[in-house]
C-alpha cells in the first residue's frame, strides 16, 4: 500500500470524499409488507415525468405490488379536466382496487375575478369524475399569487373555503406545505443540504424578499388546518417538518383530523428512530405509509419495509447513491409492533380516505 498524500487529502473537495463505513452491521431483508400496505404518497401520472406516464407498464407494476404485499398505491398525479379522466381510466377504472387517484386546483386561477368559485367548481368536477382526494403541492405559499402579485398562502381566506368545500365533498387532502428546514437556510458551509442544493438550486427558498421563512409557511399550515375541522388532511412528509417533530405534534394534538405521512422523509425519521417511535405511539391512528419513490422500484419498497419493521441500525437510506442526496448520515429502524405495523400499511390509510 503507497503512502498516504496527506497534503492532497487535506485539501481534498468534500463531493469527491465518499467514505466507506467499516462499521459491521445487521442486514435484515424485508421482501414484502408484514401486512397489506397502502402507498398514500406517490406519482404515477405524467405531471412529474416530461409527459410521459411514470409507470410505462402498469402489468409489471401489479405484479411488483403482489410480490411486495403492496394492496393499493394513491397516485397524486390525477390534475384536473381531461388529465383527470386519463388518470382514472388507466388506473383507477382499468384495476379496481389497487389504485385511487387524488386530483389537483390549477390555484393560479386565483388571478381571475372568480378564481374562488372556479376552484370549487373544479372540486365538484374532479370529484364527479371519480377522484378519491385533492394533492395540493407546496407551490401554494411559494410561487403562487394573485391578480394584487401578493402571495397566496394556504391561511389564506380563499384557500380556507376551497378546502373547506373538498370536506364538504368527502375528498380528504393530502398538502405539502414548504420543504426541509434546510432549504429555507442559508446555503452555505452550515447547511446540511448543501449536497443536494448543488444540484437543485431552485429548491433553495433562504430569500426572505421573495418567500416567506419556513415557520410562516408553517404556521400557515397550522391555521388552514384548525379553520377547516370538516376536512380530512394528510401532512405530506412527516406533516411538512419532519426536523421538528414537536412542531408536528402540537397539530396532531390540536386537530383531530390532521393525520402524517412518512413519505420522502426516512432520512430525516431515521436519525431520530426514538423520537419518531414516541409520536407513533402518542398518535397510532395517525400515521400513514407512503413513500413517494418513482419511478417504483422493488429495491425502494424493502427499504421502506425495513425502516420500519427491523431492528437494524446505521444503514444507507440511499444505498444507490454515494453521497446520499438527504444528508450525510445513516439511518435506523424504528422496529415497530405487529398493531402499529397494521395501523400505518392500511389501517389509518382506510379511514382517512373514508373506506
Amino acid at each position: 500500500m503507497d503512502s498516504p498524500d496527506w497534503a492532497a487529502l487535506a485539501d481534498l473537495r468534500l463531493t469527491e470524499w465518499t467514505p466507506r463505513s467499516q462499521l459491521t452491521r445487521r442486514v435484515t431483508e424485508v421482501p414484502r409488507a408484514r401486512f397489506p400496505a397502502i402507498d398514500i404518497h406517490n406519482h404515477l401520472g405524467r405531471w412529474l415525468s416530461d409527459g410521459e406516464w411514470m409507470s410505462g407498464d402498469v402489468a409489471a407494476l401489479l405484479a411488483l405490488m403482489d410480490a411486495r404485499n403492496v394492496e393499493t398505491i394513491v397516485s397524486l398525479d390525477g390534475m384536473w379536466g381531461d388529465e383527470l379522466e386519463a388518470n382514472l381510466d388507466r388506473y383507477d377504472r382499468a384495476h379496481p382496487g389497487r389504485f385511487l387517484t387524488f386530483c389537483q386546483l390549477d390555484w393560479a386561477l386565483l388571478v381571475q375575478p372568480d378564481g374562488e368559485r372556479m376552484l370549487r367548481d373544479s372540486l365538484d368536477d374532479s370529484a364527479a369524475r371519480g377522484a378519491k382526494g385533492l394533492k395540493v403541492w407546496k407551490n401554494l405559499g411559494l410561487t403562487v399569487r394573485d391578480a394584487s402579485g401578493a402571495l397566496v398562502l394556504p391561511d389564506d381566506d380563499r384557500v380556507v373555503r376551497v378546502l373547506a368545500h373538498a370536506g364538504e365533498l368527502g375528498l380528504p387532502v393530502l398538502i405539502h406545505v414548504a420543504d426541509p428546514r434546510a432549504f429555507f437556510e442559508p446555503a452555505d458551509e452550515n447547511n446540511e443540504r448543501l449536497d443536494e442544493l448543488l444540484q437543485q438550486q431552485d429548491w433553495w427558498f433562504g430569500d426572505t424578499d421573495r418567500h416567506p421563512t419556513f415557520e410562516r409557511l408553517l404556521d400557515a399550515l397550522a391555521t388552514l388546518v384548525v379553520a377547516t375541522p370538516g376536512t380530512r388532511y394528510i401532512g405530506a412528509h412527516a406533516g411538512c417538518a419532519a426536523e421538528d417533530l414537536d412542531r408536528v405534534e402540537r397539530l396532531l394534538a390540536a386537530a383531530p383530523h390532521f393525520s402524517i405521512d412518512i413519505a420522502g422523509r426516512m432520512a430525516e425519521l431515521g436519525r431520530q428512530p426514538r423520537r419518531f417511535r414516541e409520536l407513533i405511539e402518542r398518535f397510532p391512528d395517525r400515521v400513514l405509509f407512503g413513500t413517494d419513490i418513482y419511478p417504483i422500484t422493488s429495491e425502494q419498497y424493502e427499504l421502506h419495509f425495513r425502516f420500519l419493521e427491523s431492528r437494524d441500525e446505521a444503514f444507507e437510506y440511499a444505498p444507490e447513491s454515494p453521497i446520499p442526496p438527504q444528508g450525510r448520515w445513516t439511518v435506523s429502524a424504528l422496529h415497530l409492533s405487529d398493531a402499529q405495523l397494521e395501523a400505518i400499511y392500511r389501517g389509518n390509510a382506510l379511514r382517512v380516505l373514508g373506506f
